[in-house]
């Protein structure tokens, strides 16, 4: 039961907290045997994107999903967050589970760093309280 809210009825665009809800996808493929934690995914200097202060440091060695959702997460690695988008299918996929999970408000349309964008009235990659 909502006992207050404040401004419940307008769209926020989420910037990098879709992160967090990134990770809880992939965690959810690692529980269903459709991802593993300890699989290192391989990129290039062509993959980097706007501010990647983990993922640069490892571009002959590549990153875990593990290391990836901690650098997503910790650090707001924008390279490790459109990895991990890429191993679940995109952000549409990433709506999708989380419509799944019963967010039928929530949407990722775009990847890092576009959908930072957050023109006014524009409803992609946002969320509501």
């Amino acid at each position: 039961k909502i006992l207050e809210s404040f401004r419940p009825e307008e769209r926020f665009p989420m910037m990098s907290t879709f992160k967090v809800l990134l990770c809880g996808a992939v965690l959810s493929r690692i529980d269903a045997g459709q991802e593993q934690l300890g699989r290192r995914i391989h990129y290039s200097q062509n993959d980097l994107v706007e501010y990647s202060p983990v993922t640069e440091k490892h571009l002959t060695d590549g990153m875990t999903v593990r290391e990836l959702c901690s650098a997503a997460i910790t650090m707001s690695d924008n390279t490790a967050a459109n990895l991990l988008l890429t191993t679940i299918g995109g952000p549409k996929e990433l709506t999708a589970f989380l419509h799944n999970m019963g967010d039928h408000v929530t949407r990722l349309d775009r990847w890092e760093p576009e959908l930072n964008e957050a023109l006014p009235n524009d409803e992609r990659d946002t969320t509501m309280p």
